[in-house]
């Protein structure tokens, strides 16, 4: 393959070719020459303008997390009147962003619950803060749901996180098994997750 001077390579498009290879492979098992190869360029370029694979994947982590912050808008959870509504449409808008962005949902899936033990701490003090801060402005709005008496609210909010990462992992694990997720199957998701979260709302005991 002939190799172009970096300079006629846009910054995105690098990324976007590694993406596609760390998304096929994972980190662990992408190498450096797969990448040069993807984005066309030699591996001492690679390493002149990114480090190392390590600094390559956190930059295109950070170029996906910043697309999906603002796909979701993270800072807008408060407009929300009701919490179950915010978490119902946050969920289907960071699902439907990973729809239409596949790879980006794979890279994005490694780093945050499959993380190599060499990029955990990286990943940690970059991302762990704004996810904090996420989750607190949506306990704050689940403290307008009334509860039971007897009910532990953080317990309570705590079940209805994983609930939603349990769909997430669904969601996921349907793109692995089969590519593509259509509107149709998408929605049989949604349903399914409402009835989880009607469940959790109304009791399952009589």
């Amino acid at each position: 393959m002939k190799h172009l001077p970096l300079q006629l390579y846009e910054r995105e498009k690098i990324l976007e070719a590694c993406l596609s290879v760390f998304a096929r492979y994972g980190f662990k098992s992408t190498s450096t020459e797969m990448l040069a190869e993807a984005a066309g360029i030699s591996k001492a370029l690679i390493f002149h303008h990114f480090t190392s694979k390590k600094k390559l994947y956190l930059s295109l982590l950070e170029h996906c997390f910043e697309k999906v912050r603002t796909a979701m808008r993270f800072d807008a959870v408060s407009e929300y009147d009701d919490f179950f509504e915010a978490i119902d449409r946050l969920s289907r808008i960071k699902l439907d962003y990973f729809r239409k962005h596949p790879d980006e949902l794979k890279l994005v899936y490694e780093a945050f619950y499959s993380p190599p033990n060499e990029l955990k701490q990286d990943i940690e003090e970059k991302y762990g803060q704004a996810i904090t801060e996420r989750n607190q402005a949506l306990e704050r709005l689940f403290e307008a749901v009334p509860l039971r008496e007897g009910v532990d609210r953080k317990q309570a909010f705590e079940l209805i996180m994983i609930t939603t990462k349990h769909f997430e992992n669904k969601f996921s694990a349907a793109f692995t098994d089969i590519g593509v997720v259509d509107d149709e199957a998408a929605d049989r998701l949604f349903d399914e997750m409402n009835r989880f979260f009607g469940m959790i709302r109304d009791g399952i005991a009589e």
